[in-house]
């Protein structure tokens, strides 16, 4: 949390404004857990990274003209995700409940620069930080009493403290969807990405990190071709193929039958788009968090334990 905001920015009772909270509802009746506008956010850092193409994955990577382009990105990417809560705008960016609303991104909490237009208008705020793992997206009124007086040579403006305090926020430093990456040792990262080949990378991954949902995105970062997710599959020399060897699962979150093998196993449940490799042992069948597969019950090895038996394959895939 930056200078410009405290605790009572979060706690302080909003005014009364009926079309404001009309249109925050609409955003939670369509989004109540955040799942949606969460991998909005996540899309768009990945969006500015093209790391299928680039190797980037880190927002220190990016050039200063692409870091301001995210705003723009996320208001298109929010458009197209919420076109059942949100219209075009006449005036401004959206239309909601028959309002029109703008949207504004800051890198940093409460830095939101806003145009002579919207004065007096809601606005959509939000926020993010892939190295921090959050997002914040909330819904307040540009009016008087919430802007600063000054004015740069544009007309902009930012809002004032009151107004940091008018923020209805539909979710506050939620959780982003995991840039696996990000969150790696030194050491681990730097074994993961010494192998000169996207396959070898992509394996290389896929043994360090386990029990850890690991999106399409990153693999394509590692990967670099086209077809990048055919570096996981069964294939006779993708990850699935040569880790089995070494006792390991890699469920994909794109079918129910490999999500069950997750939850069953006791790990973290891969999403739409992502996998998780999980290293497994021989079980007994009164164990806890065991499956079967290929007529044998299975567990999640523990750290340190010695596997020396292939793991099974996975069971035919359907959505």
């Amino acid at each position: 949390m930056n200078e410009t905001w405290n605790e009572d920015a979060l706690l302080s009772a909003l005014d009364p404004d009926p079309i404001r909270d009309l249109v925050a509802s609409a955003f939670r009746r369509a989004d109540p857990d955040g799942e949606r506008a969460a991998q909005v956010f996540r899309e768009t850092f990945d969006q500015l990274y093209d790391g299928q193409h680039t190797g980037r994955f880190r927002w220190d990577q990016l050039f200063k003209t692409e870091k301001t382009h995210y705003g723009t990105l996320l208001e298109i990417n929010l458009r197209r995700e919420f076109d059942d809560v949100i219209d075009d705008g006449e005036l401004l960016d959206y239309r909601v409940v028959g309002h029109d609303i703008d949207c504004k991104y800051s890198q940093t909490l409460g830095g939101w620069m806003l145009p002579p237009e919207c004065f007096g208008h809601l606005l959509l705020v939000a926020t993010a930080s892939d190295a921090g793992n959050t997002w914040s997206l909330g819904v307040v009124r540009a009016k008087d009493e919430n802007r600063r007086v000054s004015e740069n040579r544009d007309g902009k403006t930012s809002l004032n403290k009151r107004g940091r305090t008018q923020v209805d926020w539909l979710h506050y430093d939620a959780e982003l969807p995991p840039n696996i990456l990000l969150s790696l040792s030194e050491e681990t990262l730097e074994t993961v990405l010494a192998p000169k080949s996207g396959q070898a990378r992509v394996t290389q991954l896929l043994r360090q990190v386990t029990g850890r949902r690991i999106g399409r995105n990153t693999i394509a970062t590692l990967g670099k071709q086209a077809d990048y997710m055919a570096r996981v599959r069964d294939n006779g020399h993708g990850a699935r193929t040569v880790l089995r060897r070494e006792g390991y699962l890699i469920p994909g979150g794109d079918y129910a039958v490999h999500r069950a093998v997750a939850r069953q196993l006791g790990v973290e449940v891969p999403q739409d788009g992502e996998v998780v490799s999980v290293r497994v042992v021989p079980a007994k069948p009164d164990e806890p968090w065991t499956v079967e597969l290929e007529g044998r019950h299975w567990r999640a090895a523990r750290d340190g334990e010695v596997v020396s038996v292939e793991a099974p394959r996975l069971p035919k895939t359907k959505k």
